[in-house]
């Protein structure tokens, strides 16, 4: 069983003396459904899943009164097996954005509190079914994500003090070893390659066979592209499927802005905008807004028409350049414009996992440009990333600045300091 961060989030939770439902979102085969019926099975006595793609007659119970003896009674007639027993049983709703009164009782079962909801939806299509009455300060929203690079880790076998010893070297005062170095810049290519869905680690730890991981990969790219046409609005199927295929053409040119012209000819906001929302909102996609000023707090300086995408897995983003690319991504032989792409990509996964907000830096007329601006202490943190090691003009002019008190170059050089600026390898940003 791979290991993930969200059980320590649902352990804290079910230690609480008055507990509100988790409902969990993330996007499609992220692992929601496996995890939170291992959780289940390791905490309760008895669990009572009902998923309502699967079980769609379950929408009628949810259609008359709400009320926990009413519910209780007719899940019980249409599942006799469901053992509800107080203090011991963990109900989940998987799938939850199909029966939105399902969300609405919510309220009933944490205010009874003698059974245990956890509810999960995929991100696509949950904020576009009407719920009658979304149950506010009964919930208890968590993002799940793809595997992050620590989990990563985690699956590889590689153990918490080899993690937490490279924790401590954020500050950049001592560098690395060399031969952890190395190895955690062979691990990060993998990652790249492999990326965090589940399905995928999984074939990877058993196979160690880079065609299965990219077979895996194309399958559920097929997968997505399926959701799209089932989930969206008829409107933005296709435009949001062309907008999703554009990602890897957007990101290899050598502005990173996402451009309506790339996704089609003359194409324009006005026309493309929902599709981008919808994706993003699905959580099939990443933005990270460009600012007019790089100071605190960022939100106050966004551009929201000027933005770039990611997608929320880079395995996924490196399976759409095909198999060759990944072959010279592992043996670090990859050349040309879309490596910086890929490395940013790459960068964006880890901040995003993190729970970061993306933002960025892109001087008007200027080639400034800092691909990430992180937050911290109440200021501004400019991050510059180098696939490989390189000079950092953006990042020295923008440390001249005094209210800016350190900045970070990722690279693949290994950990120091220089004045104001701090260079990492670029496995850290995991850590940031």
């Amino acid at each position: 069983m791979l290991q993930r961060k969200i059980w320590e989030k649902l352990a804290h939770w079910k230690n609480k003396p008055k507990r509100e439902c988790p409902i969990i979102h993330g996007v499609r085969q992220c692992g929601k459904t496996y995890i939170i019926r291992q959780f289940g099975m390791a905490a309760y006595q008895s669990v009572i899943e009902i998923n309502f793609i699967e079980k769609p007659e379950m929408l009628r119970v949810f259609s008359g009164n709400l009320d926990v003896r009413t519910l209780t009674q007719g899940i019980s007639l249409l599942m006799p097996e469901a053992k509800f027993i107080p203090e011991k049983t963990l109900i989940f709703f998987d799938e939850i954005q199909e029966c939105p009164n399902a969300r609405t009782s919510l309220k009933f079962w944490a205010e009874d509190g003698r059974f245990d909801v956890i509810a999960s939806g995929s991100l696509l299509g949950m904020t576009y079914k009407d719920t009658f009455s979304v149950p506010v300060g009964y919930e208890l929203p968590l993002d799940m994500y793809p595997l992050d690079f620590t989990e990563f880790l985690w699956a590889l076998g590689i153990d918490d003090e080899v993690i937490n010893n490279l924790k401590s070297c954020c500050s950049g005062e001592n560098p690395i070893p060399e031969h952890i170095h190395a190895a955690m810049m062979k691990y990060l290519r993998e990652y790249m390659v492999v990326g965090g869905m589940p399905e995928v680690v999984n074939t990877y730890l058993d196979t160690r066979n880079f065609h299965s991981v990219h077979n895996v990969q194309e399958k559920i790219l097929r997968d997505y592209q399926d959701d799209i046409a089932k989930y969206a609005d008829n409107s933005d199927r296709i435009k949001a499927r062309t907008c999703y295929l554009s990602i890897p053409r957007q990101l290899t040119k050598e502005n990173h802005k996402f451009q309506y012209s790339v996704v089609e000819k003359k194409g324009t906001a006005r026309k493309f905008e929902s599709s981008i929302n919808w994706l993003r909102e699905a959580g099939m996609i990443i933005n990270s807004i460009n600012v007019s000023t790089p100071e605190f707090p960022l939100m106050a300086y966004e551009k929201p028409d000027q933005f770039r995408v990611y997608l929320s897995d880079i395995g996924l983003f490196c399976a759409m350049f095909g198999f060759q690319m990944k072959e010279a991504l592992l043996n670090d032989t990859l050349e040309g414009s879309a490596k910086g792409g890929l490395y940013e990509s790459l960068i964006a996964d880890m901040l995003y996992k993190q729970h970061e907000n993306l933002h960025y830096y892109k001087k008007d007329n200027s080639s400034l440009e800092i691909e990430f601006l992180l937050e911290r202490d109440a200021s501004v943190v400019p991050v510059e990333v180098k696939a490989n090691r390189g000079t950092t003009k953006s990042l020295n002019e923008l440390l001249k600045k005094e209210q800016i008190r350190k900045g970070i170059k990722l690279s693949s050089q290994n950990a120091g300091i220089a004045g104001k600026k701090i260079s990492l390898p670029l496995y850290m940003a995991a850590f940031l």
